[in-house]
């Protein structure tokens, strides 16, 4: 492609669009003595090169999926959950399952990403996925088993309230379900695994939105800003008022605060 005859601004006008310049144009830019083409040449290869870099990570994503689906596997569902940590409020599980081949731009482990970004996967996850639940365990649950226990049976919940039951189950951490089905734990798998991803914001979402919910009936701890955490203003508000019903007896901080 021969650009020499046009000027910077006929460049860019031809260049510009959704996906950058094509192949041909590109490297007729990088060789273009001009100044401000060069400029323009460096700008849309840094955007080539993230665009690359995404779609390389987004395939390194899908590497636990498609090596199940080489084995004939194709229901794959991905678990994840959301507030082990928190003082307060239940812990909550999503489970999804992606049809093959399916990328989601930005999708990533929930804790990687900002509430907005978040909001907007949930969507998408939702929109093509071939079947995802939410599972919840609540605080009595959590007093009366741990929140080890409580964990695990939200996400036994989510997995058994996908609209039909998967092949394999790949599981973030080091432990599994104990349903009867074939499953293998995944460390650090919000971050490797697509389908643990998309659990781990669904998951994510969902609670953040409830603890939401709650602050309206407990305003005073400002569940709508820590979302349960330990944050110096909840440890203030739990000296000041007290633990709530949401609070979680078994937790150091709450027990500090519980009458005697």
């Amino acid at each position: 492609m021969d650009i020499a005859s046009l000027t910077v601004a006929e460049i860019k006008r031809m260049a510009k669009g959704p996906d950058g310049p094509e192949e041909e144009m590109l490297r007729a830019m990088e060789r273009d003595a001009r100044a401000g083409v060069r400029q323009l040449y460096l700008q849309y290869e840094k955007r080539r090169q993230r665009i690359l870099e995404e779609e390389a990570r987004l395939n390194r994503l899908f590497q636990y999926e498609d090596a199940l689906g080489r084995l004939g596997i194709s229901s794959v569902a991905g678990v994840d959950e959301a507030g082990r940590g928190p003082l307060a409020g239940p812990v909550m599980a999503a489970a999804v399952i992606l049809p093959p081949g399916v990328r989601m731009p930005g999708l990533n482990d929930s804790k990687q990403l900002t509430p907005v970004k978040r909001e907007a996967l949930a969507a998408d996850i939702k929109k093509l996925s071939k079947a995802w639940a939410i599972g919840v365990s609540t605080v009595s649950e959590i007093n009366d088993l741990n929140i080890h226990q409580a964990s695990l049976l939200a996400m036994r919940r989510a997995v058994l309230g996908l609209a039909f039951k998967p092949d394999h189950i790949l599981v973030d951490g080091r432990c599994q379900t104990g349903l009867d089905m074939p499953e293998t734990p995944v460390v650090g798998g919000d971050g490797l695994c697509a389908s643990i991803a998309a659990a781990s914001i669904l998951a994510k979402v969902a609670r953040d939105n409830l603890m939401e919910l709650c602050h309206h009936l407990y305003p005073e701890y400002g569940f709508h800003r820590h979302k349960g955490y330990g944050t110096a203003e909840h440890l203030e508000a739990l000296r000041r008022f007290g633990p709530s019903p949401l609070h979680r007896e078994g937790f150091a901080p709450v027990k500090n605060c519980l009458p005697d």
